[in-house]
């Protein structure tokens, strides 16, 4: 008796486990198992990646417009800028010429007046230089320094160092600190005759 119990428990054990083991099966079946998609979910799905497509496209090209836009009024500008960059500094100088001008077709002008004139119209000439932060070069008496002189002719001194800015030809001139027109200047030399001294001495 107590055999054919085991042994209907053991079946039972057996009937159970086995059920168990196909409701997973048919579990894992059916999670494998892919949707049904109809053509109409198709169509649609692919009717709304179009959409998406064409509104990406499309902001893409008004990105590109706003660029090339933005490109060209840069352009603009910097050929306005390149145009009248020196507008203001030519307004300021405008009343120079016109004072000169004017001191040239002044009737009976003896040479002190014609002087006086042209020193007047020099300091306003200056005015609009210092207005512009455009300041001359300091040329006689410096070591020639290559940035700044320009050396038209070397002078033979037994006064001054060499290569020390005896003459000036032209005034330099910088503006804000940048060199503008180098000064034209002379620069003194030692004399042909004058011997190298002797380093034994």
């Amino acid at each position: 008796m107590s055999k054919k119990s085991d042994t209907y428990e053991q079946s039972e054990d057996e009937k159970k486990s086995a059920a168990d083991e196909n409701v997973e099966e048919e579990e894992l079946a059916e999670a494998q198992e892919p949707d049904v998609v109809s053509e109409d979910d198709i169509e649609t799905l692919l009717k709304k990646k179009d959409d998406e497509v064409a509104e990406m496209r499309n902001e893409m090209l008004r990105l590109r417009a706003d660029v090339e836009n933005v490109r060209r009024r840069l352009n603009k500008e910097k050929q306005d800028a390149i145009v009248f960059a020196n507008q203001r500094l030519i307004k300021a100088l405008i009343p120079v010429f016109d004072n000169l001008d004017r001191a040239l077709k002044a009737p009976d002008t003896n040479v002190e007046s014609l002087k006086e004139g042209v020193r007047m119209t020099a300091k306003q000439f200056e005015a609009v230089l210092d207005k512009e932060n455009v300041e001359p070069i300091i040329a006689v008496g410096e070591k020639f320094d290559p940035e700044v002189h320009e050396v038209l002719a070397q002078i033979e001194s037994h006064e001054h160092a060499e290569n020390t800015v005896v003459e000036e030809y032209v005034r330099g001139y910088k503006m804000n600190g940048r060199m503008v027109l180098p000064a034209k200047v002379a620069i003194a030399k030692k004399p042909s005759g004058d011997k190298p001294a002797d380093p034994a001495a």
